[in-house]
């Protein structure tokens, strides 16, 4: 009891030295007490971060990267500028090794601080502090590293390295979201689950930063944040299929941009504008028919399609004779 006393002690001590007082102590170190994972695809080289907490918005405050330099988690009593110096230290060169060792030679919360570091090489390092809350540990794998504190117990980041790995025909947003599954499946955070997030980078910067953030995914509020961001990758990858075959209609290339807008329809059939855009992409390439009767399946169930598609040719979007719009305008 002593010794708990004492450690107890010591720990209040150091929040109140260190932090001056409980508002502060919120505002500039969250505590993001997590499960998250740094993760390098081998073969594109992009780069990931995957995080689920019962916290707030985590994925604002843990998640950290930069195509073609790497990405960073911080959690735990989360010192949030871990992400922007680190990155910061990449870019003069420095390995995640040392990057890390700066990090933590000027921090005297070192001790409860988690954070990892991965770069466009696959190197990692990453730090635990003796006083995160058990259950906390990480393990670092090939181009991957999971770390976890304040879990149910200490299965919660091997069950996560293991989903990681036996993941590796997926792609790297896909496998990163299994390997949370696991986690969560061991018994994640021992309060539960709040807020996720899934950030994807480039492992080549084109200096296009507006580009390169290939996916950013969160959920900042659910009782079920996983199933929520599972549910969002899903409308994303069916988004891909629709930017695909917008660009195959800029090639003329017709059937593939049919079979793509056809994927992206069957991952989600109620999806009006999915439907709509398809059907305006066959009107402008002559198949009236068709186009037709997707848009009067459309104009059943929401009105106002018909009211936009009368503003589009002002656009220039739609590209009809007068005949064929008052056509698709008074389809009943």
């Amino acid at each position: 009891m002593y010794t708990r006393l004492t450690l107890f002690g010591i720990f209040v001590i150091f929040i109140s030295s260190e932090l001056t007082h409980a508002q502060s102590f919120k505002q500039e170190n969250p505590l993001a007490h997590t499960y998250s994972i740094v993760a390098r695809d081998p073969v594109t080289g992009d780069m990931a971060v995957g995080v689920q907490s019962h916290w707030f918005s985590v994925g604002t405050v843990v998640s950290w990267g930069e195509a073609g330099l790497g990405v960073i988690a911080t959690q735990s009593f989360v010192n949030k500028s871990f992400g922007i110096r680190g990155l910061a230290l990449l870019k003069e060169g420095k390995t995640p090794q040392e990057a890390l060792e700066i990090l933590l030679s000027t921090d005297a919360g070192k001790a409860v601080r988690q954070v990892s570091i991965l770069d466009k090489h696959g190197q990692i390092a990453t730090h635990t502090g003796d006083l995160c809350i058990k259950f906390a540990g990480h393990i670092i794998g090939k181009d991957f590293s999971v770390q976890a504190n304040m879990m149910l117990n200490d299965q919660v980041w091997p069950k996560m390295a293991q989903a990681y790995e036996a993941a590796d025909s997926l792609p790297l947003a896909e496998r990163v979201l299994q390997a949370m599954k696991g986690a969560q499946a061991a018994g994640g955070d021992i309060r539960g689950q709040q807020s996720a997030s899934i950030l994807v980078i480039k492992g080549v910067s084109e200096n296009k930063p507006w580009d390169e953030r290939l996916i950013d995914l969160r959920v900042d509020d659910s009782k079920d944040p996983l199933a929520e961001l599972e549910r969002l990758l899903k409308v994303y990858r069916a988004y891909e299929h629709m930017n695909n075959g917008d660009l195959a209609v800029e090639k003329n290339d017709m059937p593939l941009a049919s079979l793509e807008y056809q994927k992206a329809e069957e991952m989600f059939p109620d999806n009006l504008e999915m439907k709509y855009w398809h059907a305006i992409t066959l009107l402008n390439n002559g198949d009236i028919q068709t186009a037709s009767d997707m848009l009067l399946a459309v104009f059943k169930k929401d009105e106002n399609w018909r009211k936009l598609t009368a503003r589009l040719p002002a656009s220039g979007i739609l590209q009809l004779s007068e005949k064929d719009l008052n056509y698709i305008l008074n389809l009943k």
